[in-house]
């Protein structure tokens, strides 16, 4: 009989499944975000940092930011989604995502921003929801908010070309 693995292996496997993802995106590091999971439920969180700032009489974040935050959330959201399934499948490798050979990402074809109001200077938390996940296309929508997650202030539209799956060969 084969004994489950202890949960802390597991966890500790998903962690730096998605830390090696999340690294994969230099501009995001750039940025400061980070990935924050619970379970199934995937939190990016942009910390403040003076450099985001676009507008200093008010002080508001950047709409360049805040868009590259929408885009980088979905991107790895649909990713870690995709990548995870792969992985616990047994078609990923996890010593070949060690050493940083990981599946291409998603490809942006569409991106549609909606600013509601000015992003604060504080920290921001935005998630992803997966509308469709086929195996050319997907659609995914992403809320940024502050301190109020009911209160938005931004949403984002992104449609995006999905890379072959792991273990199939390229077109």
């Amino acid at each position: 009989m084969i004994r489950p693995e202890p949960v802390q292996v597991v966890k500790a496997r998903r962690d730096g499944a998605l830390a090696w993802l999340a690294g994969s995106v230099p501009y995001a590091a750039f940025l400061g975000i980070r990935f924050d999971r619970r379970g199934d439920e995937l939190t990016a969180v942009l910390p403040f940092d003076e450099k985001l700032i676009g507008n200093p009489a008010l002080p508001a974040l950047h709409g360049g930011v805040t868009a590259a935050f929408l885009e980088v959330t979905a991107i790895i959201g649909l990713s870690w989604a995709t990548l995870w399934e792969a992985f616990e499948a047994g078609r990923l490798d996890p010593a070949k995502m060690a050493a940083g050979d990981l599946p291409p990402l998603p490809r942006t074809i569409d991106f549609t921003v909606d600013y509601l109001r000015a992003g604060l200077p504080r920290d921001a938390y935005a998630r992803a929801r997966i509308n469709r996940s086929g195996r050319r296309f997907a659609s995914v929508q992403v809320e940024a908010w502050q301190d109020n997650r009911e209160r938005p202030f931004a949403l984002g539209s992104v449609h995006l070309l999905m890379p072959p799956a792991p273990g199939e060969p390229a077109e």
